[in-house]
């Protein structure tokens, strides 16, 4: 353990990625989380189309494809009106769909298919100190153990240690507004088959289904509540959803509240030390890019990096932080529009609904959008392919 090719800091879905594809193309790795155990709490929801090809080929498509609900189309709407359709089933790929699965399932997933491999998460190990030199990364853990690797991996979310203790920068800034989330049963007019962003003089609310006849919900609250109550969701809802049909709830099994950034760390690697995930970048939930965008480097970082300890040059790694970068910062963009204009002022309502109204009947709008949305624009950002 004291010695590895690569030591991951952080056991959530882009740690645990960039593990497994490092253990499949025959690397040591060592993977420290903080916490105890796993969250066991929904988080992150959505697996787009381009994540599950990303997925596939180190084995972890195909439970994550079962046990997911297919949704095949992404509108927005405000109310009752359908503003923005986005279906994704012409688009080139063995997956047009957006996958809603929790979050929960997929780290299992993924943990499974790490100890598949010979591979396991030491817990809890916290990382007080990183030193690196020309030739390896020291670590230093919460209890006095060093560790020493050829490479350290970031992937320790918002907050990260690694970052911090690397001294690179995360600039950017934070909404105003907090965010609450509830996972809930619920019947009434909310179709089944999509993943709707309702627009409304309220604010923002996204609703998603996911397995076991649930709905995500997702809002901008000016004050959300730590534990969302029915009677709170469904106030939401009744301001920001259907009208004609209401959608009624009737139990929320889980919710929770948080604050979003809009950041982007100032260089993805440093030296011998590099940034996935949260660690690297932070946006709105709005089109449900961030676990997406922490895969694909995970994948990227992954692939990297066995190359290098293969013995190609260590300036493949700039590479790598060259790439992601510029994709992070597009991607922020996208999420900080879709959320501004679901912001829209009560003024300005009206013409944002009569532009978004007559761009939705546009078919290479949506499928620009479907496109962006799935993840498969990016495609070719990603090496080796």
């Amino acid at each position: 353990m004291n010695n590895t090719d690569v030591l991951i800091v952080g056991a959530g879905p882009v740690g645990l990625t960039v593990a497994i594809v490092l253990k499949q193309l025959g690397h040591d790795v060592t993977v420290l989380d903080a916490q105890a155990e796993g969250a066991n709490t929904s988080r992150a929801a959505v697996v787009h189309a381009h994540t599950v090809e990303l997925l596939e080929r180190y084995g972890v498509a195909e439970p994550l494809v079962e046990r997911g609900v297919h949704t095949p189309t992404f509108t927005i709407r405000d109310r009752d009106r359908l503003l923005v359709p986005v279906p994704f089933h012409g688009l080139p790929t063995r997956y047009p769909y957006t996958l809603m699965i929790s979050q929960a399932d997929t780290e299992a997933f993924l943990l499974t298919r790490l100890k598949e491999l010979g591979a396991e998460v030491l817990r809890p190990c916290p990382v007080t100190k990183v030193e690196q030199d020309l030739q390896r990364v020291t670590v230093t853990l919460e209890d006095g153990r060093v560790l020493h690797a050829g490479y350290l991996v970031g992937a320790d979310g918002i907050h990260s240690t690694v970052r911090e203790q690397s001294g690179i920068g995360f600039t950017g800034g934070t909404y105003a507004e907090s965010f609450t989330l509830a996972d809930v049963r619920l019947s009434g007019g909310v179709p089944h088959n999509e993943v709707i962003l309702y627009f409304s003089p309220a604010g923002l609310v996204v609703v998603a289904p996911l397995p076991g006849g649930l709905h995500r919900i997702v809002a901008i609250v000016d004050d959300a509540p730590r534990d969302p109550s029915i009677a709170f969701v469904q106030a939401l809802l009744n301001k920001r959803g259907p009208e004609k049909q209401p959608a009624i709830v009737h139990e929320v099994l889980w919710g929770s509240r948080f604050r979003v950034h809009h950041r982007v760390a100032e260089t993805f690697r440093k030296g011998r030390v590099l940034l996935a995930g949260d660690a690297a970048h932070v946006h709105s939930p709005a089109g449900g890019q961030g676990m997406n965008l922490g895969i694909e480097d995970a994948v990227s970082l992954g692939e990297t990096l066995a190359r290098v300890l293969d013995g190609d040059s260590p300036a493949l790694l700039d590479s790598y932080a060259g790439i992601r970068r510029p994709v992070a910062e597009k991607v922020v963009a996208l999420a900080s529009r879709l959320t501004g204009l679901a912001n829209a002022t009560s003024a300005r309502r009206p013409l944002r609904n009569l532009v978004l109204g007559l761009a939705g009947k546009i078919p290479a709008v949506r499928r620009r959008l479907a496109w962006q949305l799935s993840g498969l624009d990016r495609r070719r950002n990603m090496p080796f392919r």
